[in-house]
């Protein structure tokens, strides 16, 4: 997340400086060109105690940003992890770039899902005007986020499917393309494999739309390579995303296999965390794919002289996927302009290999646990890895 690294399109916000490739500036380009178009306002109009005010008109420089004063909640299933520390600053970020927000609040529903449900209802019942929501916890989610759409707030959840129907459950559902990030990986490795080897995948909690559609894509690529075997858990090893638990995951299945080409993990910071447990086992690190994060560029960095095997490839983490959903909301609590798409585009950002659209990134400067492509300044991703949750008015 720092200023001078590709951080995917976001509207009105900062802009990657490193050379992309063909395929990510054409997405890039239909994204920009979704921010600045409108589309229909959903049947919730944003009800609320803390909304109905006006402010003067609709921003021209964040057009999504309308007159109406509005609260905004960003709700998280589980929020102790680096990606949720990122996550929520940058969604502060954007809800103090609207004047017309008056209030923010952030809930972490910290891995219980009666807790996260407990949050969403207490929301509702407080008359926030707008939730966007990370429901960790998937269709268990649903009743929640359905009572609170029908009790009139606006409800946006995003990267994880609940289940339901957008107009019926909620506003919209803030999507991106997993089963793309699971074939982008499904490639490089078969690639850097030469289409043989035993690949371990690590995912989230149990059930979720992230890890089963990332699965879905690998082997959409895999079929193609009868070389290649997935090992471990199926559909994937079972980490909640949380760095602790993957550590263990690794060490058990290092020792349970004693053959692993490859580690393909849909949250790259944890699985640099667990590459001490390679070298408890007196392995070497295979080829990784996974989402970027400085701890994995900086490893890649010190350790590839001496383990050529080691190859890196990921795709963004996509932070900032968060901005796109709290964009969506707050246009639609505040009338603004609301942007045409719900879909957040996947894009590779390292490859050891060919080096595109870029070589492994290290910053020394930073955490080991900062996520490159994020977008936040590195005063602000320090900050927001330091736990700092800013207030709107220190922001304004």
């Amino acid at each position: 997340m720092r200023e001078n690294k590709i951080s995917g399109a976001r509207c009105g916000s900062r802009w990657p400086r490193l050379t992309l490739g063909v395929a990510t500036a054409a997405a890039l380009s239909i994204a920009v060109a979704a921010c600045s178009s409108s589309s229909g306002n959903s049947n919730n109009s944003g009800g609320g105690s803390s909304a109905g005010g006006q402010t003067s008109a609709v921003s021209s420089k964040y057009p999504w940003c309308g007159p109406r004063q509005a609260s905004i909640a960003l709700a998280d299933g589980f929020g102790d992890n680096t990606w949720r520390e990122l996550t929520r600053y940058s969604a502060v970020t954007v809800a103090a770039q609207c004047p017309s927000v008056t209030r923010y609040v952030y809930t972490n529903g910290e891995g219980n899902t009666q807790k996260a449900i407990g949050d969403i209802n207490s929301l509702a019942a407080q008359g926030t005007t707008a939730i966007v929501d990370f429901p960790d916890a998937g269709e268990a989610m649903l009743p929640a986020l359905t009572k609170a759409y029908q009790a009139g707030a606006i409800v946006v959840p995003y990267r994880v499917f609940p289940g339901g129907t957008a107009g019926q459950n909620y506003n919209t559902y803030i999507s991106t393309d997993f089963t793309s990030a699971g074939v982008l990986w499904g490639h490089d490795v078969a690639t850097a494999l030469h289409g043989q080897g035993n690949v371990v995948f690590l995912g989230g909690p149990p059930a979720n739309s992230q890890s089963l559609a990332e699965y879905q894509g690998l082997q959409s690529v895999f079929k193609s390579y009868p070389g290649i075997h997935v090992i471990g858990q199926k559909p994937y090893n079972v980490t909640n995303w949380d760095p602790a638990l993957t550590q263990q995951v690794v060490a058990s299945l290092l020792s349970k296999y004693p053959k692993i080409d490859a580690v393909v993990s849909d949250f790259g910071t944890a699985l640099a965390a667990s590459f001490p447990q390679f070298q408890k086992a007196g392995r070497k690190i295979p080829v990784i794919a996974t989402e970027d994060g400085n701890s994995l560029g900086c490893d890649w960095a010190s350790m590839h002289q001496t383990d050529p095997g080691f190859e890196l490839f990921t795709v963004s983490s996509q932070t900032w996927m968060v901005e796109y959903a709290m964009r969506y909301a707050i246009a639609l609590a505040t009338k603004g302009k609301v942007p045409s798409s719900t879909v957040v585009p996947q894009q590779n950002f390292e490859n050891s290999v060919t080096g595109s659209p870029n070589k492994p990134v290290c910053d020394q400067s930073l955490p080991a646990t900062a996520i490159m492509s994020s977008g936040l300044t590195a005063a602000q991703q320090q900050a927001a890895l330091n736990g700092a949750i800013p207030s709107l008015t220190s922001l304004r």
